[in-house]
C-alpha cells in the first residue's frame, strides 16, 4: 500500500492575505473596535484585486475577527470572537469519531479540577450570585423530559460560570468545550431520559459545597469536592451509557423481528 503522504494543498492569495492580516492585528496590538485599512490601501498593499481582497476579509468575517459594515464610516472593524465557532468546528471534527462519556472525562476529570482551584479568591459577589441562581433554577426543575434536558444543561452551566472567571483562557475554553461535548452527548443520548433523580441530587449537593467552598476561599477543599464530583458524574454517565446501549439492544431486537425494514436497512443487508 503506497504510505506516501498526500501533498498539502496550495493556500489561496485571499487565505495567504487573511493569515497576514492576523499576524498584523497581533504584531500591532490592536484591539476590538480598531480598523482595517480600506480595499483600496490594501489592493494597493498587496498588489492583487479587488475581489481577492474582499475574499480576504469574509475569511476574517467568517472566523469572527471582524465585522463588515457598509456605506459612509464602513469597511473592516476589529471584534473578539466569541467561543462559539471556535468550539463547533471542533466538535464537528469529532463528530464522526464515536466519543464517548468516558474519553470526555478523561481530560475533564483533570482540567475541571485545575480550572475550579484557579478561581478560587477571584469570584466576586456578582459570580457568587450566578452560581446560586444557577442552582434555584435546578432546584425548579419538574419530571417531564423537556425539563430533564434542561436540568443538565444547568447543570453544565455553573462549570461554564466558573470558567468564565478563569485567569487562563485556555483552560477555560478547554473547559467550556468539553462542556459543549457533554451538551451534545445529553442531545443526541437523550441523558435525561429516564429521570435521574440520584444524578440531580449528587449534582446539586457538590454545587452547593464547592460554592460555600469558593465562599471561604478553601482552594484545598475546592480541589477535593471538584475531583469527587467529577468521578462521580463520570461513574453516573457510564450507568447511562450502560442503559441507553441496552435499551439500543432491545430496540434492534424488536426491529430486526419486524416484517418490514426500513428502505436504507434493506439496501445495506442486500448490498452485503
Amino acid at each position: 500500500m503506497d504510505q506516501t503522504p498526500s501533498p498539502r494543498r496550495r493556500q489561496k492569495l485571499a487565505e495567504l492575505i487573511s493569515d497576514d492580516i492576523k499576524r498584523w492585528i497581533a504584531t500591532e496590538g490592536l484591539t476590538e473596535g480598531d480598523r482595517l485599512p480600506n480595499e483600496k490601501t490594501l489592493m494597493e498593499l498587496y498588489g492583487c484585486a479587488k475581489g481577492t481582497v474582499r475574499e480576504a476579509l469574509k475569511i476574517l468575517e467568517v472566523e469572527g475577527l471582524i465585522a463588515l459594515k457598509t456605506g459612509p464610516g464602513g469597511g473592516a472593524i476589529l471584534r473578539t470572537p466569541s467561543m462559539e465557532p471556535a468550539s463547533r468546528m471542533l466538535r464537528n471534527f469529532l463528530h464522526f469519531r464515536s466519543l464517548d462519556g468516558h474519553q470526555v472525562y478523561q481530560l475533564r476529570r483533570l482540567l475541571e479540577v485545575e480550572m475550579a482551584v484557579s478561581v478560587v479568591g477571584r469570584l466576586g459577589k456578582a459570580d457568587l450570585d450566578g452560581l446560586e441562581a444557577n442552582m434555584s433554577a435546578c432546584e425548579c426543575s419538574r419530571s417531564d423530559d423537556e425539563d430533564q434536558r434542561r436540568q443538565r444543561f444547568l447543570e453544565l452551566e455553573f462549570h461554564n460560570l466558573l470558567a468564565r472567571a478563569c485567569p487562563n483562557p485556555l483552560l477555560a475554553f478547554m473547559c467550556r468545550f468539553l462542556n459543549d461535548m457533554l451538551r451534545d452527548l445529553v442531545v443526541v443520548k437523550k441523558a435525561y431520559v429516564p429521570e435521574r433523580k440520584q444524578f440531580d441530587e449528587a449534582n446539586h449537593r457538590y454545587h452547593r459545597e464547592l460554592v460555600d467552598a469558593f465562599r471561604d476561599e478553601d482552594a484545598e477543599r475546592v480541589r477535593r469536592l471538584m475531583d469527587e464530583h467529577m468521578r462521580d458524574a463520570e461513574d453516573h454517565m457510564a450507568a447511562l451509557e450502560g442503559e441507553m446501549a441496552e435499551q439500543m439492544l432491545i430496540s434492534l431486537d424488536a426491529f430486526n423481528g419486524a416484517t418490514e425494514a426500513s428502505p436504507l436497512l434493506r439496501f445495506v443487508n442486500n448490498d452485503q
